[in-house]
């Protein structure tokens, strides 16, 4: 998978074959990724990986955001 973060370079995550992205773009509305595996464990440590990338900072909004997560 690769993800364009705002870095000079794309950043490039190479993820388990158990598991499976789906991408979502809608015009005006940040992008979605949907991971779906059987192992939860293995979501779970994906998700975090993901996120450790860019975390969100509660200032610009910015940041790589769990869904329905609201930063203080």
């Amino acid at each position: 998978m690769e993800l364009a973060l705002g870095f000079s370079h794309p950043v490039v995550i190479i993820l388990p074959p158990e598991v499976t992205v789906d991408a979502e773009t809608k015009r005006g509305t940040n992008p979605k990724i949907v991971l779906n595996s059987i192992d939860k464990q293995l979501i779970g440590q994906m998700a975090a990986k993901i996120r450790s990338l860019r975390p969100p900072e509660p200032y610009k909004g910015k940041g790589i955001r769990f869904k329905g997560e609201q930063i203080r």
